[in-house]
Parts: C-alpha cells; structure tokens; sequence
C-alpha cells in the first residue's frame, strides 16, 4: 500500500469521524432544548403543588374550626337565646 493511499484512508476516516461529531453535538443540542423544556415544566408543577397545598391547607384549617367550635360563640348564642322570647310559647 503506497503511503497516499494510507493517507487517503486515514482522510476518510477522519471525514467520518468528523460526520458523528456533528450528528452528536447536533444531538446533544436537542437534548438541551428538551432539559430546558422539562426544567420549565419542573419549576411549573412545583408552583402549582404549592398552590393547590395552600389551598388544602385552607381546606383542613376550615375543618378544624368546624371541629372545634369557639367558647365565646357558644356563650353568645346561648346569651342570645335567653334575652328573646321563644316563638310559640305564651
């Protein structure tokens, strides 16, 4: 083999290689348009789970007051029943 085939073969190859770089950086590009895009998504979802937890939040706080009912509002209701005439009674 003459030592211009040798370098004709060693050009081919390096043309080659220098194909699948670009195919791979090429890749690579697409790939970090994708993580952008997931990332994004990422920061989304977790400003919506926040949301919706502030709102379950609100939810069980509700609940426990229901649960718990206030002292003083039962003194009220209780004052308040006293103070009127009952209806249907003379």
């Amino acid at each position: 083999m003459a030592a211009s085939d040798e370098i004709e073969i060693v050009a081919e190859q390096v043309s080659d290689l220098g194909r699948r770089l670009d195919s791979v950086e090429s890749r690579v590009a697409e790939i970090d348009k994708v993580i952008a895009r997931l990332e994004g998504a990422a920061v989304t979802t977790a400003r919506s789970l926040e949301e919706i937890s502030t709102h379950w939040h609100a939810v069980y706080e509700a609940m426990r007051r229901v649960e718990e009912p206030d002292p003083d509002v039962g003194q009220l209701r209780v004052g308040r029943d006293l103070s009127r005439p009952s209806k249907g009674k003379p």
